[in-house]
């Protein structure tokens, strides 16, 4: 859990910081996509069930809808669809990954 609240504070704080503040980054949808599947296993490690997996995803994928709403505030920053599908896509993708784990190991 403490290391779920650490992953989530940098991923917060990455995406809420001015650009100018960061060192130049690779693909950015990689970076949502790859950030927001780390979060989602790291979620479905603490959730005690399908139901409690299934509020911490849907969690997941509102708190990266919130944060681009809140990137339109920050300086250098917008909202952009597209980073809300990655976030998306890597929320569904360790979903996807953990189940076959389950159900093949």
């Amino acid at each position: 859990m403490v290391l779920l609240g650490m992953a989530a504070l940098a991923v917060c704080v990455g995406c809420l910081v001015p650009n100018r503040w960061l060192p130049p980054l690779p693909n950015d949808k990689f970076l949502h996509f790859a950030a927001f599947a780390m979060l989602a296993m790291l979620a479905l490690r603490v959730a005690q069930g399908p139901a409690e997996a299934f509020s911490w995803l849907l969690g997941l994928l509102v708190a990266g809808w919130l944060i681009e709403c809140l990137q339109s505030l920050v300086p250098d920053r917008s909202f952009c669809w597209r980073d809300i599908a990655a976030n998306a896509a890597g929320i569904a993708f360790a979903a996807v990954a953990a189940h076959l784990y389950v159900t093949f190991f």
